[in-house]
């Protein structure tokens, strides 16, 4: 099954019903299918091996994934934030392509393929007559191709196949599953599997999709109303930028049409959570865990979850607003020591995945075990009801005198502060234990904090090994676009002199 097909059957199914919105512009599910069969015979006639996307987002988006699917051309977004000094080697690699771009981006070179703007290429695809085209139907052809951040060395491209995208969609998504009414917004990039998975399932749900290429939390509020919005996806480091708007503006959300917000790429301190689901009490919010390789989500933590908590004095149903939840029913999730050996719940280890969404492909290699595990390369446990805990990559852990500590315990220890809006644990190198741990701190506005005052609270709670031997004050943290720390660049401000 092609990826496609879910376009083609909302398009007979719904092709009046408005698919896309985009700065105040409507697009029906009948127009997008339309310029899809455009883009698949231009992309065709064009020679090229792979259709890619240098933009923010827009209607090309849709148009352009589905377009290289009916075409049976990889669809390779790229990061539009990249230098063109790191984007020509990812260029090189897929070259030739079809590239589709943003106007700010310098002139790429002709040896790349072909290139157009993003405004020329919808103006084209949304006119004309229909094409005939004979559809790719290999379900194992590379429906899509995204480079990793490649923040340490060169960029990975993680291989998703049309089996593996249908395989997620189908068992995670009814087909026609949205009212009329219904429309989610979309604000995550288009380079990341969030942003891939957004269209691909909202369009087989039949749900519009409103985009907002740059978020900006008074934006988003404002579309939320303007369009009626029902339901969104946000990573942590929005939702916190949302709640701090509301409680300086005091402005009120109950005449939002909101219903749901779906929240993930990050880590989500308890705190915020807990302050979203009081300014919004209407609201279902659900904590959804993917990686690339896995075409999305594997793990949900439901919006029953998050009421159960809110309802509770029981720490341990309280405590699971700071998990991702439990495997989808076609997902298996396992813990693993580095012997290679199951871990008891409650036991750290390297998470495992795997499933039919299950890609683990990089270009040229599979990473999968014999028995079909992904190593996801990120640390957590399983309680006893099978909630899956977070605790960073297993890079991220902190081996001070052969002892592993979690940055993620000493990270929600101090969240629980008032006084602290944002912190990131690192390593720091240490003559005497090899490594010790260091804290990077965002005191909340208006609010004062001693570093003696820090140790304190977290040496009446933990062991005294967690206490940082550094601390570092500072305006805001390093994030991605996608809200993912960039807890590597945190250490760079450690990296000095070994502590004694």
């Amino acid at each position: 099954m092609n990826i496609a097909l879910f376009l083609q059957m909302a398009a007979e199914a719904c092709p009046d019903r408005v698919a896309l919105t985009y700065s105040g512009k409507h697009y029906t599910y009948s127009e997008l299918y339309h310029a899809a069969e455009r883009a698949a015979a231009l992309f065709i006639s064009a020679d090229v091996g792979s259709v890619a996307l240098l933009d923010v987002s827009s209607p090309a988006i849709p148009i352009a994934l589905m377009g290289a699917a009916m075409a049976g051309k990889p669809y390779v977004p790229l990061n539009y934030r990249l230098s063109q000094a790191q984007l020509d080697p990812l260029l090189e690699r897929i070259t030739p392509t079809f590239l589709i771009h943003g106007a700010s981006l310098s002139q790429p070179d002709q040896k790349s393929g072909r290139a157009q703007l993003s405004t020329d290429f919808l103006d084209y695809v949304m006119a004309g007559e229909r094409p005939e085209i004979d559809w790719a139907e290999d379900a194992s052809a590379v429906a899509v191709q995204l480079f990793t951040s490649g923040t340490t060395g060169t960029p990975k491209a993680a291989i998703l196949r049309h089996e593996h995208l249908v395989s997620y969609i189908l068992g995670s998504v009814e087909f026609m599953g949205a009212m009329e009414d219904e429309s989610t917004l979309v604000t995550v990039p288009p380079y990341h599997i969030a942003g891939i998975s957004a269209v691909i399932s909202n369009i087989y749900a039949c749900r519009r999709i409103v985009q907002l290429p740059d978020f900006a939390a008074e934006a988003w509020l404002s579309l939320c109303e303007t369009e009626q919005v029902t339901s969104a996806f946000v990573v942590p480091t929005m939702m916190s930028r949302i709640i701090e708007h509301l409680t300086e503006t005091g402005k009120d959300v109950a005449h939002l049409a909101l219903k749901a917000i779906a929240y993930g790429g990050g880590k989500m301190p308890v705190p915020v959570i807990q302050q979203s689901l009081l300014r919004f009490p209407n609201v279902d919010f659900t904590n959804a865990y993917g990686l690339t390789e896995t075409s999305s989500t594997i793990t949900l933590l439901t919006p029953d979850d998050h009421r159960a908590a809110l309802a509770t004095d029981e720490a341990e149903v309280i405590a699971r607003l700071g998990s991702v939840g439990k495997p989808l029913p076609s997902v298996e999730i396992a813990i693993k020591d580095d012997e290679g050996l199951i871990c008891s719940a409650g036991d750290a280890g390297e998470i495992y995945v795997r499933g039919p969404q299950v890609s683990g492909e990089y270009e040229g290699r599979s990473v999968l075990d014999a028995d079909g595990w992904f190593p996801t390369r990120d640390a957590g446990y399983l309680d006893s009801e099978g909630y899956l805990f977070l605790s960073g990559r297993a890079d991220d852990v902190i081996v001070r005198g052969g002892e592993n500590i979690s940055p993620g315990e000493i990270e929600d220890l101090l969240h629980e502060l008032a006084s602290i809006s944002d912190v990131a644990v690192v390593s720091m190198p240490s003559v005497e234990w090899g490594e010790t741990v260091a804290a990077a701190v965002v005191l909340a506005p208006g609010k004062t904090l001693s570093e003696a005052e820090l140790k304190d609270h977290i040496r009446s709670h933990l062991r005294s090994s967690r206490v940082p031997e550094a601390i570092q004050f500072c305006t805001e943290l390093p994030y991605t676009e996608t809200g993912k720390l960039l807890r590597r660049e945190v250490k760079t401000w450690f990296s000095g002199d070994a502590v004694e």
